[in-house]
């Protein structure tokens, strides 16, 4: 079938293949170092209570066979080794049924954990991550060319991701409509970075053209995907400097990188080449007739499984982020539907005297990305997933949201549980654990120009009320 490949996508196929693989690599790392805190045996949600109750068929997943924490941290460092290899080039130095085998374990590898990780693996990204990764299976290698179907694939998730966030905030929150969003999401996003606080800054005018340039990237461009050349590399081209533009803005875990990956799927590898004055790529011809049929098989699973994610997308009650299968293929996305006007931060602090008085002294945890320290220029940790930060913002919308595992993470402190405090930037009790831990809520806002100026404080708070009374271990 001459017309199932297309030569002239190899640079656009070997860039993509390369930063996926790095993405890879980098959930797979922040999985080892963070689950024995999280997921553990003796984690805040651990993995076998998980088990015992949540069935394999609806949690695919190896550790429903066998769970130990060596296990799980040999698990997840050998996917970040395999990562590592495909990142270097070894999936390109093999023949193509090894390098499909390749792909298709680090899919298998992260759905494990992504299946067992409950409220920590909640995130959009995590499917997203699982989807393209599935797609690159079938993307081939070094040995037969691009094929045109698995290119059609990423353009079409892609669009999905793109299309379904701006569909999600038009039928969504009313400062979509009216240009305002901007006003305040770069300060009550989950997490700022280190330049977040000059975006909040901008003046308002800014701010509108931004959100209406965020309509026209996510409502309009994604249909240039679809184009003929060059018009599809303009619209993947617009998307991706619209992506860059949220990492310098914040911290979006792989959120942003992934869609520029996919992105890649639909520039013209050729002119690119051109343009970096690359040797010249000759077409490889025909590839093997059962690597054909796999390709057809997965556009046919992928055709079929659209169905939900389209009929979601052409609903008023469009849900953002949800997999409607346990394999996290063809899922729906979306992001910022509503946007929150304040932010809410949770202070935990903890103190180590006998009894809570008026007077006792109370130390606060730090917290490695989170706002917390008022001086403290957030920093850049994106594409790294700070799990229990992100989900500390959550907490400070709702209690509702920290239910599950805010007690249990108490618990941990008042223990001094090294896991849990790896997780942690700053604990102010090493030599020995608070005899109370308790959480107060704040209203966290960006200071001005001249409140910066003068006090060197990047955030003013002020104590809106109790979110856990003091707390203590029970005594035997």
């Amino acid at each position: 079938m001459e017309w199932f490949t297309a030569s002239g996508y190899w640079l656009s196929r070997l860039v993509l293949q390369r930063a996926l693989a790095a993405l890879y690599l980098v959930a797979f790392t922040a999985a080892a170092l963070q689950f024995r805190a999280l997921i553990g045996e003796r984690g805040i949600l651990p993995v076998p209570r998980f088990t015992e109750y949540v069935p394999l068929r609806r949690a695919p997943s190896v550790f429903h066979l066998h769970y130990s924490d060596p296990f799980f941290a040999a698990w997840a460092w050998g996917g970040a080794l395999l990562s590592a290899a495909v990142v270097a080039g070894a999936a390109d130095a093999v023949p193509l049924w090894a390098s499909m085998v390749m792909w298709a374990a680090l899919w298998v590898l992260y759905l494990s954990i992504v299946n067992v990780g409950q409220t920590w693996y909640g995130f959009g990204w995590e499917s997203l991550l699982l989807e393209a990764g599935f797609l690159a299976v079938f993307l081939g290698n070094a040995r037969t060319d691009p094929p045109v179907l698995v290119l059609w694939l990423l353009r079409w998730l892609l669009f999905r991701v793109e299309f379904g966030a701006g569909l999600i905030k038009i039928r969504g929150d009313s400062c979509w409509r009216d240009l305002t969003c901007l006003y305040y999401h770069h300060e009550t996003q989950p997490m700022p970075g280190p330049l977040s606080w000059f975006f909040h800054r901008l003046p308002k005018p800014v701010h509108r053209v931004e959100t209406a340039a965020n309509h026209v990237a996510q409502l309009v461009v994604p249909f240039g995907l679809f184009a003929p050349q060059p018009v599809a590399s303009v619209a993947a081209g617009l998307i991706i400097c619209t992506q860059l533009w949220l990492v310098a803005s914040g911290n979006f875990s792989w959120l942003n990188w992934v869609t520029i990956v996919l992105a890649l799927a639909a520039v013209d590898g050729s002119a690119a080449a051109d343009l970096f004055s690359l040797p010249a790529h000759a077409p490889l011809g025909a590839p093997p007739v059962w690597y054909e049929v796999l390709v057809l098989a997965a556009t046919v699973l992928v055709v079929v499984l659209s169905w939900w994610p389209v009929r979601n997308l052409l609903s008023r009650q469009q849900r953002m982020n949800m997999s409607f299968n346990a394999f996290h293929l063809v899922n729906t996305y979306g992001a910022f539907g509503s946007i929150n006007r304040s932010r809410y931060e949770v202070v935990v602090e903890g103190t180590d005297e006998e009894r809570v008085t008026a007077q006792t002294v109370w130390k606060e945890y730090g917290f490695k990305g989170k706002p917390g320290d008022v001086r403290r220029l957030p920093r850049q940790y994106a594409p790294y997933h700070l799990r229990l930060d992100w989900m500390m913002w959550f907490a400070g919308i709702s209690p509702a949201y920290a239910r599950d595992w805010f007690g249990p993470f108490v618990e941990r402190l008042l223990t001094n549980d090294p896991p849990t405090l790896r997780l942690l930037r700053h604990n102010p009790f090493p030599q020995a654990p608070p005899t109370h831990v308790r959480a107060r809520l704040y209203l966290y806002r960006f200071t001005t120009w001249r409140e910066l100026r003068e006090t060197g404080a990047w955030w003013h708070r002020t104590l809106e009320r109790e979110f856990l009374p003091p707390a203590a271990l029970r005594r035997s």
